[in-house]
């Protein structure tokens, strides 16, 4: 009979003898802070993805007799708009819902951009080395030596807020991470025995780079990418906040929490259900990267 002490092992050996996809579909169910982060961001993509069909009112539509009225669950509070109207009268429920759809489109396209450019400078620096990799070490030295924040409300100014806008600047500005984390792996995996077993063979380098490297390394990417996602969408609020990010009346969390700003000691709920989205927003996104972290590390944390 097995004491105590040595049930935690056991059930870690048995989780073990599972076939490989149980085996991770038991870890990723038993990563409690994965698996909350995961319903949680799950719900809020499922409500922008669905928000035409589940706004009650356009987005964009102006009552001015209905400006301003309280949530629901203020006594003053209506069914007709469950989260209120902000001071335009629009619905508050209808442009949160289209607001995430700016902020995960934005997260998702800026952090997409910044992988591309982050991950190419540094698999070339780390595989290559010598003087390749003294030149992008230098750039990322560069980059990293720029404050964001400052350097995108300075270009924003300058080129004025737009969505595409703002995706292009996030994108160029958030690439040093994915850089030196695929730098990193690329200089322990380029001399690994099946990087060199490739180039036995005679395969070409885009192939090695392309076929054998980088598929080594999504691991780590992707966890960076749900990172500089999370790290996007705050940028992009913060822009909006500012009047320097997408240009009004188009709905974003930022944007609501600016317009909201003059009317928080009267009506509180005007900028604290944006920012109750943003801040779970960004806490979904992060605990589902460090919960993919914990399960990517060799150690199975």
């Amino acid at each position: 009979m097995s004491s105590p002490s040595r049930l935690p092992a056991l059930a870690a050996d048995a989780a073990l003898a599972l076939p490989p996809r149980r085996h991770t579909l038991h870890r990723l169910l038993g990563h409690r802070s994965l698996a909350f982060g995961a319903v949680l961001l799950a719900l809020i993509v499922t409500g922008a993805a669905l928000a035409p069909v589940l706004a009650p009112y356009d987005p964009y539509a102006q009552d001015l007799a209905s400006r301003l009225l309280p949530p629901v669950w203020n006594p003053r509070g209506s069914w007709l708009h469950v989260l209120g109207t902000d001071k335009l009268g629009r619905d508050y429920l209808s442009r949160l819902l289209y607001g995430a759809r700016v902020s995960l489109v934005i997260g998702a396209c800026a952090a997409s951009l910044s992988a591309l450019i982050g991950t190419t400078l540094g698999v070339l620096a780390g595989y290559f080395g010598g003087r390749v990799d003294a030149a992008i070490s230098y750039v990322i030295t560069t980059r990293l030596a720029m404050p964001v924040v400052l350097v995108a409300l300075a270009m924003s100014s300058l080129i004025g807020g737009s969505l595409k806008t703002v995706i292009l600047l996030l994108g160029l500005l958030l690439w040093d991470r994915f850089a030196v984390v695929s730098r990193s792996v690329a200089q322990q995996l380029r001399d690994a025995e099946f990087i060199a077993a490739a180039r036995a063979v005679g395969a070409s380098m885009p192939y090695i780079l392309l076929r054998e490297l980088l598929p080594n390394i999504a691991g780590a990417l992707i966890v960076v990418a749900t990172l500089e996602m999370a790290h996007a969408i705050l940028l992009e609020a913060t822009l909006s906040f500012l009047g320097l990010g997408v240009p009004p009346p188009m709905p974003s969390w930022g944007l609501m929490i600016s317009e909201g700003k003059a009317y928080m000691f009267f009506q509180p709920w005007v900028i604290l259900i944006p920012g109750a989205a943003l801040a779970l927003t960004v806490l979904a996104i992060n605990l589902v990267g460090d919960g993919m972290r914990d399960l990517t590390t060799p150690d199975g944390r």
